[in-house]
């Protein structure tokens, strides 16, 4: 028996948010005037990253935000080094853009609801630009957020490099919304309320009738859809392990009109059956494995355990991939093949963003107001572009805090 734990999925994965551009011009000199005034020394002291983050702790004074209670720092020893592909001069320049775009922020904080609570909360310790971030397995980040050993506390770390790769440097105003992105996992990293409780779920490891790749590809669409009922009743779950729709209201299809349920598991049961039917069509449609041949395979080689809606309020995004890590792996079928697995989360009660591929397919509903047209496309295009065949330490650890509370 496993229990299925959501995780952070980091590293660069996509993150939904929302893109707010806002004219910068009137407050850009404060944020000069920010940096350029001689820095106080911190009002606290730096902390190492917990147990499953990498340690990184700038020296000497940071940086003031005007009415904020973090501070941005310089890593200066990593600065000489010239890591990253930049010099000192870049990370120079990195600050300066990450202190401005901050200004912004705080001179609108309201506008920023999830930036709003960490400030609210004191969930931000500091910030810290390097010339690369990159955590204790290597692997390198645009932005690392990073417990620290204060309860509810967390640190920002910041990559200069890839500020300078994507044209960020000297332009506060293009990265203000890449920042306010990162702190729905401010708010979430900080967050010490207790793990909810996830339910068992019966798997049939064994019988599972996992299927190679290349047999896939020359199944036809009626075959797979039987291959796919199969693993329905043996090893796919699609239904939230929380039970996080218990009790909760359901959209009527192509409506922002939320109905009241006449019982309390109604809409679960509602959401399973459509998360069956758009399944059913990745797998059938020829559409699907022309264009998204990957979510065809990766729902039948037994890569994806569980597709299910949830309600995950303290998140902004409309879909999410967790793969649990490779100690977590399972065997699966006759063959016993290793796997690990992965589950794929559509957010009921939210909306898609404008960077995401399906985004055009939602035409501005609510996920849970999606048909099982629709639902296909944007489940097959999580998977075509998320999912993940390893385990990659750092952001993509047990983390079941970002569940239903």
């Amino acid at each position: 028996m496993e229990k299925i734990a959501l995780d952070h999925n980091r590293g660069h994965e996509k993150d939904i948010g929302f893109w707010i551009s806002r004219s910068i011009v009137p407050v850009l000199v404060l944020g000069w005037v920010a940096f350029l005034t001689p820095p106080a020394p911190a009002s606290h002291q730096g902390h190492a990253g917990d147990a499953q983050e990498a340690t990184h702790e700038p020296t000497g004074p940071g940086y003031a935000i005007p009415g904020a209670s973090f501070r941005v720092f310089l890593d200066p020893g990593k600065a000489a080094s010239s890591g990253g592909g930049v010099d000192r001069t870049h990370v120079e320049a990195a600050v300066r853009t990450v202190v401005e775009a901050f200004t912004v922020m705080m001179q609108h904080r309201t506008d920023y609801p999830r930036f709003d609570e960490a400030l609210k909360k004191d969930a931000l310790d500091k910030v810290v630009v390097e010339p690369a971030v990159v955590n204790r397995d290597g692997k390198e980040f645009s932005f690392l957020v990073a417990r620290t050993k204060d309860p509810g506390r967390v640190k920002l770390l910041i990559s200069a490099s890839s500020l300078k790769d994507k044209g960020y440097l000297g332009h506060p105003d293009k990265l203000v919304p890449v920042l306010v992105r990162e702190f729905h996992w401010v708010v979430s990293k900080a967050d010490t309320a207790p793990r909810p409780k996830t339910v068992s779920v019966e798997r049939d490891f064994k019988g599972a009738p996992i299927r190679t790749d290349k047999e896939i590809r020359e199944m036809s669409g009626e075959e797979r859809e039987r291959l796919l009922g199969q693993l329905f009743d043996t090893y796919l779950r699609t239904v939230d392990d929380y039970k996080s729709l218990q009790g909760q209201p359901f959209y009527e299809v192509g409506t922002t009109t939320l109905v009241p349920t006449a019982h309390p598991d109604s809409t679960i049961k509602l959401y399973d059956i459509r998360v069956r039917e758009a399944l059913q069509k990745i797998v059938r449609d020829p559409y699907f494995a022309e264009h998204t041949p990957k979510a065809v395979r990766s729902l039948l080689n037994g890569k994806i355990w569980s597709v299910a809606f949830v309600k995950i309020d303290q998140r902004d995004w409309a879909t999410r991939t967790r793969v649990l890590p490779e100690e977590k792996a399972v065997l699966v079928g006759n063959s016993e093949h290793p796997i690990q697995p992965a589950a794929v989360l559509v957010n009921t009660y939210r909306t898609a963003a404008p960077d995401d591929p399906f985004y055009a397919e939602t035409k501005g509903l609510p996920m849970g107001a999606l048909s099982a047209d629709q639902l296909a496309r944007v489940i097959a295009w999580e998977i075509q572009n998320n999912i993940v065949e390893k385990s990659v330490r750092g952001h993509v650890v047990q983390d079941a805090s970002t569940g239903p509370k």
